[in-house]
Parts: C-alpha cells; structure tokens; sequence
C-alpha cells in the first residue's frame, strides 16, 4: 500500500507532470467553462493563471474535467484557490499537509462542534478534490486513490472522535487518562468495516462502523453507564460526519454491521460482542470480519478485540453452514451464469455481473474456507489476497493477473460514475451523453471502444467467479466415455484415457478394474466403492494432467493396495480437492513421500487433520503432540516403537507443509531439527531407564548429547542423518554403578551410548528413527562413543584439528540433563572464542575445501552440498568467521544463513554478507525440496515433472533452467568470496 504511484514523481508539482490527457464532450464548452474558471480565480485572488495558460497540457486537462464531471467544476468554481499548491507541491505532499491539518485542527482550544463540522467538511471537499484530480490525471492509480480516500476518512473519524473524546471527559462522563491523547485507553472502539478497513474506499463510498466499548477500560467511571454514554458519543459522531450543512457532508455513515443491529445499542460492550459472535455470529459476518481494523478511539483495545476475534473468524475446521452458505451463492450464480450477453448500460459495476462484488466474493470465500490454516490468507485488501491466493497455489497466475487487472479497472469505472455528481451510485448511465461522459473520464474517445472493454472484463470475472464452486467432481463435456464394466476394455474409454494423458489406458482401465472389484480392503465394502466410482473421473483427470500420469496413478494404486479401508480417504478426496490436488503432486513430483505413504499408508492419516497447515510445527506444537502420543506407555519397546511412528508421521507432515509452501525451507530445517531434538531426548529417556534396571546409575551422573552438522544448525532436512556427541559427568568419587551388574563410569557410558545408537538406528517393523553418526566425537572412530567433560574440555583446548573447532562452531545441546546444558554450551563457547591465528585458520579450511573437492567431485550442477561455491563454502565461510571472532552476537543454534547474518562490517561489506545470506536461502530452498521429494542423487534429467515446478516456486524463479542458472550464478558468486576472504585473510 503504497499511497503514491510508482508513475509519479513524488516531489514534482502536480502541474509540472504530464497529465493523461482527457476528451471532453464538448470542446466549446469546455474552454469557456475554463475561462470562466480562470475569471472566478482571479476574484479569489489565486496567482495561477499566467501558469496555467502556459502550460497547455495541464489547461486542457483541467478544461475536459470542468466538462466532464458538475461536481468537480462546482467545487473548483466556488474554491479555486485550492489549486494554488499544486503548482508548487505534489498530490501527496498536499495531501499529507492537508491530513496533518484535520489531525492537528481537532486539538484546538475552544473548538466547537459546529467548528468541528465546517472544517472536516471543507477539509474534506478539497482531499475530494484532489484525489480526483490525481486519478483522473494518471499520477494515482486506482490503488493510490482507493488508499488516500481511506486516509481522508480515517483522520476525519479520528479527529471527531478525539473532539467528543474530550468534550465527555469536561463533561465528567468520562476520566481520561491523557487529555493531549484522549483516545489512548479511552475504551470507545471504533473499528472500519468493509473497504474502509481494507483501504479500498471508493470515491464516494460512505462509511461502515462498528463501536465497541472495552467495560474494563480506566477511562470509564461506572460501567453500568458506559452503554448509554459511548452510544451518545457515537450519534454525535455519525451526525459530525454525515449531517448536510452549507459545507456539504464528510462521510455517509453507516453502523448496520454491528451484532444484532435490530435490537444492540449503537455501542456495545466487548464481552456481549464476543458471545454474540461466538453463538449465534453467521458466516456473512465473518466475511465482513476480515476487513476489520481500528481506526479511531481505542486502537490498542480496537486491536485487541479483533485478535480476540481471530478464531472466530479464521476457523481451524470448515463447518458445514459455511459450505451450505457457500452452495447456496454457488446455486445464485448458475441461475445467470451463461445467460446471454452482459448489458452494458445500466449495469451495476458493484453488484453486477462480472462486477466487484464477485472479485470480493471469489477472494473472501477461498479466505474463509482456507484463512484458518493458512495465515497469509488473513489479510484485508482484495488485491493482495489474489496474490496469496495464487502463493499459495489456490489459484493461477492468470486468474490473479486478470482478476486483478479488471479489479482495478472496475474500480475506475466506479469511480468516474461517481465523480460526476458525488452521487453513491454504481450504476451506469443508461442515457447516451452520460455513458459518453464516464467513458471520456476512462481515457476513451468513445463509447463503443469503452463498452467493449467493459464487458470483456465482466465476462473475465464472472468466468472466474463461476468457476470457484463448480463441483471437483465434474468433467467437461467433451470427458467422452469411461466405462470399467466386464473383462474387456472399452475402446471409447481408452480414447478418453489417452486424451487425458495417459500412455498405457489398457493397463490403467486393469487397476481401475481391479479397484471396482473389490480386490484390495479398502474396496471391499459396497460404500468404499460406491465413493472410489464418484471419485474415478476427478482422479483421472487429476493424474492425466501430470506429466507422467502412468507412472503417477500406479504410485496412487499402491497406496490403495495397503489400505486398511477406503471410506473415510475416498470421501474426504470427494469433499475435498485441494486435498487430491495435494495427493497426486506427491505421486507426481515426490516420488520418496509416494513411497512412504506407499509402505505406510496409516501415515497419510495425518493428513486428515484440516488443521495441518494452520498449525506451524514449532517445538512447543510437536511437544505436546508427542507427549499426547505417547500417553502413559512405560514398556520400553513401546516407547521406542511409539517414537519411530511419531516421527514418521511428523516427518512426513512437515514435509507436507514445505511441499504446499505452508512453510518454507528454513522454517522446514527448523522443524525437522526440533522434531529430532524431542525424539532423541525421549529416546534417550527411555534407553537410560531401561539400562538403569540392570546397571542402575552412577553417582552424581549427567549425560547431555550435543547435536553436530545440520542437526546443531537446525537446517535438517527430511532425510539427513544425525550427527551426535554424547558427553558425560558424574562424582569423582564414583567407582561404579549401584545396580544388580554393576559397571566402571566409562564403561557404563560407552555401553548405554551403543544402546541408545541401536534405539535410534536398529530397522525395526516400525522402521529406523535416525540413521545416527558420532564420528565427529574426540579422537573420531578411534575414541570412546561416549566422552567424560573434561575429556572433552581437554581435547577440544589442547588437540583438535581446525576441522574440528569449525565443527564445534555448529555444536547445540539437544538431549539429556537440562541441568547440564549451560556447562557445557559455555565450554563450547570458550573454546570457540580462544585467540587464532587468522592465516592458519584460512590455510587449515581452504586445504580442506581443496581435499573434498578431490575425493568427494560434485555430480553435476544440482548436487548443492558440493558444488564449488555450494553450501560447504558458503558453511566454511560462517566457520572461518566464527572462529576468527567476525561474527557479531553469540552463535548457538543459528542456521548458516543466520550467522552470515551477523557477519561483522569489517570482515565483508554488508552487500557481499547480503548475497551470501540470499545464497543460503536459495540453497536452502532448493535442497530441502529434493531432498524431500528423492532418494539418493538424481540426475537433472530424471527430475520429475512436477518437482521442477516446486523448485520454480521454491526460487521464485519461471521455469527450470532459469533456477539452473540461478544456482550457477550463486555458486560463482560465493566461491569468489570464499577465495577472497581466505587469501586475504593468508596475508
């Protein structure tokens, strides 16, 4: 929301812009009624018209609206002196100067009510004015009008507000805690509703309000009265704001959207409101819901208020009267939908067909339905949500490129219907001249030219509209046959298939077959294949869009060939296509969660949930989930298998939410890294127990595990492997454990350490929790698995290699005694910070870069990891400065990107740190995608289909070989660097 258009120049004057040049009706007239203009101008005393004369481009443009438009030419001749400062200012610079003056004019002494009116309103009539004139002009678009018009009325409403505010407290209504502030705690919540609240008022748009009153605020005197005052103190708002007078009008105020309006005072109590809401509230208030926003009185109760709102409106779940409300608009649409041409003449741009009211429509419905579980889809401007709609995959480029486009166009005809008399009408001249003169207010020289292009956009959106709620189910008309009756294939069916996409339709029309012959469990009850025949069509038309639909609906009858049972999966797909549009990308673009579900298919189970995508899988959301999952199981086995199903599952839906852009790559790397986190200190729980029944403990014991690599970083991704280190103290008085075998400390611990591996790693009928490595350990493969802290200490200060301390730069207490945490992570700490020698430092990791270049070559292009200029450079890189104190803050637990962050000015210039941490985030992006969708290293050429299009997304980049180039690009960019920094750091 810019306020300014990106076409003009924000300090110019307004005159000295190049205007859009306008036709007006009639050219004689409009030249007299410009000198008429000029004659009133002189008697004002304005010193422009020398100025205007000279510029002729700007006379003409000002001579087609004194003809085009009687309100603006009726506002211009009684004030022309309001365009003095547009030959010295810009529209924005006028306009903020003019909002300071309606802001600033509320605090004056001895100001009354009728002072109060005759100034909003000549305010008023001059931002009316002049945010005409910058639309009309082309300096505005639609969005800079739409956002000045709703400014204009925000600083009117607040400053009536802020008037009777104090007026109530003189009068001893009120006690205000800060008269130079009086809205501040005030209690009297005044929240903008519809494009008010959004900032998409129209030009002649009232107002809609609704007044809430926070009962506990410090303001109010005695509560049993706060009603009858702020209901008082909201008439005299309404009537400051809409009464006609001399001056005109400010804004037509309208408070029907309140609760209950019949029966509710004007003003109403927060807590009555929220059980209105929360009982009895219907889905079209929730809609308006989502334009909320304070704007005047109490903002920080105001926005209170609507975070309490917030799980009112933004349900975890779709309720069913919200699909019957929705069904039944889709039942309205089809009664006009296709129903011959589109009138032009006397068509109500707002409420009409193809209008803006269905652009509104088709954005709140899909917010509503989705707001929930996503939160980018809570926001309040029209244009905006298309494009999170589209983020988000609800809907394609081209219908948030065109919905938008005709958006804004709508919104001009709008506006130029009603600047011709301030009238709030949305309806178009039927009469010849008047539709000329909105047409000639659009830029066009004629009528036929401007209908043309007006109903081209109303059929655009009605199309779009239409097509919201037309049933997942449905085939179009020219599907042809799909018959799976009997033995043998139906040839029209085959045609059918292969028009779809399909390669091998005899071998698709056998599964089929196979399915609606009850041969797998989840086919064999009559109900499960009643739903799976309802299903068929969508389905195949779903995975014969893909690129290789064999091979993606194989992978789809495999997963229905472990079911369990079908029932409760075929229906939810038939309720639900985003849900089969989410199924058949992972069978199409991911091929390794295809066969996860493939093998274990109970795993999908968590896709039941309609919340998965609401809920971010922070640490404190998996905590509880596990806790819950793992209820009072005490049998050690149990533990272990209840874990490896957790983490499966949970793997498996945050992979989910990457997938779908729910979550980022870094915000995945974080949840994976935390999930491990809770599963290995469970696991280390209950391997500590059950090797205490034999062995018992040792004296004073701590174990605390360090988590090393991505692990440490907290940039797992969904197949990495754990890199561990488990550290261990107890008394020094401590011979041997107390149980039934007793055993030597390092003893104990190097046995309980191998049996906390084989927790994790052993495959079991569950599967494996992590493959788990404890190389990085003192002394490698050659020491102890399990290490005594001063060991460690020792070790780390005494012997390690570089390799080793650059390692320990990404160290991260993740399992164990908690108690024990802070020791060791300020260990860690210490050794990271001890004095080095910067050149021994920088020769150590650049013999290293140069050793994993030679043994360990990249395979191509897209292997990330170890591509010159890849992630391990851009890793050695946050080591080097790390260890070399070029790093500002401490570092503990941050990811790569993260620590080149925070590298310091001195050791590279901010924009070199910036591309480095944009190189982190692509590479993140990147990686976590493949490494969700693949197993193992695949080639650039066997990528799926749909993976690249993930990729795509993932970079914000058209198509693959752009992203190619992309990477290529990057990894140049930071190996320069790296080269750099190490050489320079070598002298």
């Amino acid at each position: 929301m810019s306020g300014i258009s990106k076409a003009a120049n924000a300090d110019a004057p307004f005159f000295s812009q190049v205007l859009r040049e306008l036709a007006p009706l009639d050219k004689k007239n409009a030249a007299a009624l410009l000198r008429e203009f000029l004659a009133h101008a002189a008697e004002k005393g304005c010193g422009f018209s020398s100025a205007l004369n000279d510029n002729k481009p700007a006379a003409g443009f000002l001579s087609a609206v004194l003809d085009l438009s009687p309100y603006l030419r009726g506002t211009l001749l009684q004030r022309p002196q309001l365009l003095d400062p547009l030959f010295e200012r810009s529209l924005p610079q006028r306009l903020e100067a003019l909002l300071h003056e309606i802001s600033a004019g509320s605090d004056a002494e001895d100001l009354t009510e009728a002072d109060l009116m005759t100034a909003l309103r000549q305010h008023k009539l001059e931002g009316h004015l002049l945010i005409a004139l910058g639309d009309l002009s082309g300096v505005f678009s639609a969005d800079d009008a739409t956002f000045w018009l709703s400014r204009l009325a925000e600083e009117s409403v607040g400053a009536a507000a802020r008037f009777l505010l104090r007026d109530a407290h003189a009068a001893g209504k009120l006690k205000l805690p800060d008269l130079k502030h009086p809205e501040v705690d005030s209690g009297w919540i005044i929240l903008a509703m519809g494009k008010f609240g959004a900032f998409e008022l129209n030009y002649s748009s009232d107002i809609d309000l609704i007044v809430f009153i926070d009962e506990h605020s410090p303001a109010i005197p005695d509560p049993y009265d706060c009603v009858e005052t702020f209901s008082r103190l909201t008439r005299r708002l309404v009537r400051i704001l809409q009464d006609r007078t001399a001056d005109g009008y400010v804004f037509r105020t309208d408070l029907r959207l309140r609760p209950d309006p019949g029966s509710t005072p004007l003003a109403i109590p927060v807590g009555a409101a929220l059980n209105y809401y929360e009982g009895r509230g219907q889905n079209w208030e929730r809609a308006a819901m989502i334009k909320a926003r304070p704007v005047a009185g109490d903002i920080a109760a105001g926005k209170r208020v609507i975070a309490e709102l917030a799980p009112y409106v933004w349900r975890k779940y779709l309720d069913y009267a919200a699909i019957a409300d929705v069904h039944s608009i889709k039942r309205q649409i089809h009664a006009h939908k296709g129903h011959g041409e589109i009138a032009v003449r006397g068509h109500n741009v707002k409420l009409g067909r193809g209008g803006i009211r269905e652009i509104e429509f088709f954005v709140q419905t899909q917010q509503l339905i989705a707001g929930g579980r996503f939160p980018k889809l809570r926001g309040s401007r029209t244009v905006d949500m298309l494009a999170a709609l589209e983020d988000l995959g609800w809907i394609g480029e081209e219908a948030r490129d065109t919905l938008t486009r005709e958006y804004w166009f709508l919104r001009d005809v709008e506006h130029r219907i009603q600047m011709i008399a301030d009238e709030q009408t949305h309806m178009l001249p039927e009469d010849d001249e008047e539709f000329l003169r909105v047409a000639h207010l659009m830029g066009y020289r004629d009528g036929e030219s401007f209908a043309a292009d007006f109903r081209a956009a109303l059929t655009t959106v009605e199309t779009h509209y239409a097509a919201l709620f037309e049933q997942a189910q449905e085939l179009t008309g020219e599907a042809g046959n799909l018959v799976f009756t009997g033995d043998v294939d139906d040839p029209d069916t085959l045609k059918t298939l292969a028009n779809f996409g399909f390669e091998r339709p005899s071998d698709i029309c056998r599964v089929i077959r196979t399915w609606h012959f009850g041969r797998y469990r989840a086919t064999q009850s009559a109900e499960s294949r009643e739903r799976l025949t309802e299903l068929t069509p969508v389905l195949l038309k779903a995975f014969g869009a893909t690129s290789r639909a064999d091979e993606a609906l194989m992978r789809f009858d495999e997963m229905i060939k472990g079911l369990p049972a079908g029932i409760q999966l075929f229906s939810l797909l038939q309720s639900n296509p985003r849900l089969l549009d989410l199924l058949v990308l992972i069978m199409g673009a991911a091929p390794r969660l295809a066969g996860i579900i493939t093998r274990k298919p109970h795993i999908f189970d968590g896709m039941l949930d309609p919340a998965i995508f609401a809920d971010v899988p922070t640490r404190s959301y998996l905590a509880e989930r596990l806790e819950n999952f793992l209820g009072p199981s005490k049998v050690y086995e149990d533990i272990l298998d209840r874990l490896r199903i957790f983490a499966a599952e949970h793997r498996f839906l945050i992979g989910i939410r990457l997938l779908t852009g729910a979550i980022d790559g870094a915000r995945a790397g974080k949840a994976f890294s935390d999930l491990a986190d809770l599963v290995i200190d469970r696991a280390l729980q209950a391997v500590i127990d059950e090797f205490a029944v034999r062995h018992g403990s040792i004296k004073g014991g701590r174990i605390a595990i360090l988590g090393m690599g991505k692990l440490g970083s907290r940039e797992l991704t969904a197949g990495s492997d754990v890199d561990l280190i488990l550290l261990y103290d107890h008394d020094e008085d401590a011979d041997e454990s107390d149980g039934e075998k007793g055993l030597a400390p390092s003893q104990y611990y190097m046995r309980l350490t191998q049996r906390l591996i084989a927790a994790l790693s052993a495959p079991t009928a569950e599967g494996v929790l992590y493959e788990v490595d404890f190389r990085l350990r003192p002394s490698g493969n050659k020491g102890p698995v399990a290490t005594h802290i001063d060991a460690f200490r020792k070790y780390q200060r005494n012997d390690a290699w570089t390799w080793e301390h650059m390692a320990l730069t990404r160290a991260r207490t993740v399992a164990g005694d908690a108690s024990f945490f802070p020791e060791i992570q300020e260990d860690v700490a210490g050794i990271l910070a001890m004095p080095r020698d910067a050149s021994k430092i920088a020769k150590d990791a650049a013999e290293m870069r140069a050793l994993i270049e030679a043994e360990k070559p990249p395979s191509d292009a897209w292997d990330l990891k170890l591509v010159a200029g890849g992630i391990i450079d851009l890793e050695f890189i946050a080591q080097f400065a790390v260890l070399t104190g070029n790093v500002e803050g401490p570092v503990v637990a941050l990811s790569t990107a993260e620590v080149l962050r925070k590298l310091k000015p001195e050791f590279v210039d901010p924009a070199t740190a910036d591309r480095l941490v944009e190189a982190a985030n692509l590479y993140t992006g990147v990686t976590q995608i493949i490494r969700l969708c693949l197993d193992g290293d695949v080639k650039r050429e066997d990528f799926p289909p749909g993976l690249g299009d993930l990729l795509c997304k993932a970079s914000d980049l058209p198509d693959l070989d752009r992203v190619e180039a992309q990477l290529q690009e990057t990894a140049m960019s930071v190996r320069k660097t790296f080269d750099s920094l190490l050489q320079k750091a070598k002298k």
